[in-house]
């Protein structure tokens, strides 16, 4: 697959940088996340306009037929800047399903809507006890007349304040398998607590009891859950790969300014060796991680499952691993003002933090690794 940018995904590129220098920049993040609870509405009616929320729905439902590439141009540039807003949840993983699995009837309720950025959507799926293990939940579906009953609470839901509609997965007792419903927030017996998350984000608990859906709302089918599921999984991954990435490009840039300008011994930081040195190891692991994210990338298009999984859980590993170093590395190299309000250091030490837990952390995907068949190609 080639990583190299068209004309077209340069100007997207480009055009988001601007956006971000001249209207986003870190204390309008920052003021967005205290005052707003991490939402901006006239950024995400910006993200309309320049066509990020529509980027993976089809022409037919008033997106632009964008490309797992297209993705990773889009989201490089959002963790560069540290957005905030459900980017990822919604226009990423969100769409990415529904454009798969919905009816013909979902697709048209939610796609275009999603697109023009009056419809916010984003996926219910972990609870408290199973951690990141989406194959059993708690949180069941009971038929009834007319449709179902939801009962159960899901955990760390991301942007869920936000939201107008959740996927909730659920055990189907009636197929005895994972089934998922496309839940609106104002359904009675739903309730959402939001708090915020290291980085400044939100998430929420998520109670139903005794929700109502009608059949309509199963998304993709009674058995097709844990096949939908993972499919979310690669989507958020390849996303928050891409992300990172970006962001640890802007760390490294922020520090080693902050080298050439911070002098000691009457000379710049940036002429010890032993700094250079670290300098230099950040970026060996920032270029691992830009790697494994065209990895995640290209795995999107992957028909083979095994093979899939092995690439975009390899790719969540080091791109997970870099963030925590580069992060670190970056907090000491500023010294004392790296954890201060004043320089921007410390924001994205966090932003990288959480995104080594979202959508699984290490042990997890080290695990789904582990337990991976071997492949049959290998030598």
């Amino acid at each position: 697959m080639d990583f190299s940018y068209s004309d077209e995904q340069r100007q997207l590129a480009d055009s988001l940088r601007r956006f971000v220098a001249e209207r986003y920049p870190i204390e309008t993040r920052r003021a967005a996340v205290r005052e707003h609870n991490g939402f901006s509405r006239d950024a995400w009616s910006a993200y309309a306009e320049f066509g990020l929320l529509g980027l993976n729905i089809s022409s037919n439902y008033g997106g632009f037929d964008g490309s797992a590439l297209d993705t990773f141009v889009v989201q490089y540039e959002a963790g560069r800047a540290l957005l905030p807003e459900p980017l990822i949840p919604c226009a990423v993983v969100a769409a990415g399903l529904i454009q798969r699995y919905g009816s013909e009837s979902q697709r048209h309720d939610f796609l275009p809507a999603i697109a023009d950025g009056s419809e916010i959507v984003t996926l219910a799926y972990q609870e408290a006890d199973t951690r990141y293990d989406f194959t059993r939940p708690a949180t069941a579906a009971r038929r009834v007349e007319g449709g179902y009953l939801l009962d159960g609470r899901k955990t760390h839901v991301w942007h869920a304040e936000h939201a107008r509609t959740l996927i909730v997965p659920a055990w189907n007792s009636a197929a005895q398998t994972v089934s998922l419903f496309l839940v609106p927030v104002a359904s009675a017996g739903l309730s959402v607590s939001p708090y915020p998350v290291i980085d400044g984000e939100r998430c929420a608990e998520v109670e139903l009891r005794s929700v109502r859906v009608p059949y309509g709302a199963l998304l993709g089918g009674v058995s097709h859950g844990i096949e939908m599921l993972e499919t979310a999984l690669d989507l958020g991954i390849a996303a928050v790969c891409a992300s990172s990435a970006g962001a640890m490009e802007r760390l490294i840039e922020m520090t080693a300014e902050y080298l050439r300008t911070r002098k000691q011994f009457g000379q710049p930081l940036g002429r010890f060796q032993a700094l250079r040195h670290r300098m230099a190891d950040m970026l060996v692991q920032k270029e691992l991680a830009l790697s494994m994210a065209h990895v995640a990338a290209a795995a999107i298009d992957v028909a083979d499952v095994t093979q899939r999984r092995r690439m975009i859980a390899s790719a969540k590993i080091v791109a997970s691993k870099a963030a925590r170093f580069i992060g670190q590395q970056a907090v000491q190299l500023h010294g004392g003002m790296g954890v201060t309000a004043e320089l921007a250091v410390g924001d994205y030490l966090k932003y990288l933090i959480a995104s080594t837990l979202r959508f699984g952390d290490t042990d997890f995907h080290t695990e789904i690794l582990a337990n991976l068949p071997e492949d049959a190609h290998a030598d």
